[in-house]
């Protein structure tokens, strides 16, 4: 069975553009994320090496997610402009590695990307979700892993593979529980709505004593400290509302996608026409096999 490496796109994305100098074309035209991007790729190609790679691209618009409550991700910044501009280039670079570029309007990319690794972990494949993304810690299990990128306040960590254990060590939940516990003390990133006042410490010591979220509704009038009993059990249908929020998708409205192979010259053009002469060069070493890099 193959080795595959699921990449959430737009978080690597950030990741690329805040990690790299401002990098601009003769004309002005911003390059610091091209040049992270590729260093990103190459780097996860080196020391992974993956059988097959994917990248996930969130158009927006989740509209499932929004019927059930129209402030979703409402609070979100927009994107840097800088960082807009090279977006496009980014895809075009995808296609041109031959990684895809797996998208579709109206379905968030995190839930294409969950259901590819379910369905790819079914068929018996090893998965790693390249992301720091905390809501793709629900899919961990035991064919399907995180692969964390360096923290940017310690970078000398380096990349991290977080597993089940992992999981519950971070969360103090299992994969199984992570939707469940985000639903509960909310997720701002998303701008998810929990109980006030409901930190991880209070969610954890509920969760191993009532398993479940139904069983802490259940168990509302039994909650300790005793001040979030009546707030949880009013605000039950908001938790379950939250849930849908905060789980994945396991089924995809697109067929399997399959990785393509490296377009060399597509990509040696790309990376000459946005004046990126020392990625050029290596992508010429690696794509003509002249010598090893590494």
């Amino acid at each position: 069975m193959a080795k595959w490496l699921l990449l959430d796109g737009y978080n690597l994305a950030f990741r690329a553009f805040y990690g790299m100098p401002e990098l601009t074309r003769a004309d002005g035209f911003p390059t610091g994320a091209l040049h992270g991007w590729m260093k990103t790729i190459w780097r996860l190609q080196d020391q992974m090496s993956p059988d097959a790679m994917l990248v996930f691209f969130d158009l927006g618009g989740s509209q499932d997610r929004l019927a059930l409550l129209p402030e979703y991700k409402a609070q979100r910044k927009d994107t840097p402009e800088p960082l807009e501009k090279q977006i496009p280039v980014i895809k075009e670079l995808t296609r041109a590695l031959g990684l895809v570029g797996v998208e579709l309007d109206g379905v968030e990319s995190d839930d294409l990307l969950a259901a590819q690794a379910f369905a790819l972990a079914e068929a018996g494949h090893e998965v790693l979700i390249v992301s720091a993304d905390k809501d793709f810690a629900q899919c961990v299990d035991e064919r399907v892993k995180m692969l964390l990128p360096p923290p940017t306040a310690n970078p000398k960590l380096g990349w991290r593979v977080m597993d089940v254990a992992g999981v519950v060590e971070k969360f103090g939940v299992p994969p199984v529980r992570i939707a469940e516990y985000l639903a509960l003390i909310g997720d701002t990133s998303d701008n998810i709505p929990g109980i006030s006042g409901v930190g991880p410490k209070t969610a954890v010591k509920w969760f191993a004593e009532f398993e479940t979220l139904e069983g802490i509704i259940a168990h509302a009038a039994e909650l300790k400290p005793e001040r979030f009993r009546e707030p949880v059990a009013a605000r039950a249908e908001d938790l379950r509302r939250n849930l849908k929020l905060t789980t994945l998708r396991t089924k995809s409205p697109l067929p399997h996608v399959a990785p393509g192979e490296p377009a060399r010259e597509k990509l040696c053009a790309l990376l000459e026409a946005m004046e990126m002469r020392s990625t050029l060069n290596e992508a010429q070493v690696r794509y003509t096999g002249q010598r090893e890099l590494f």
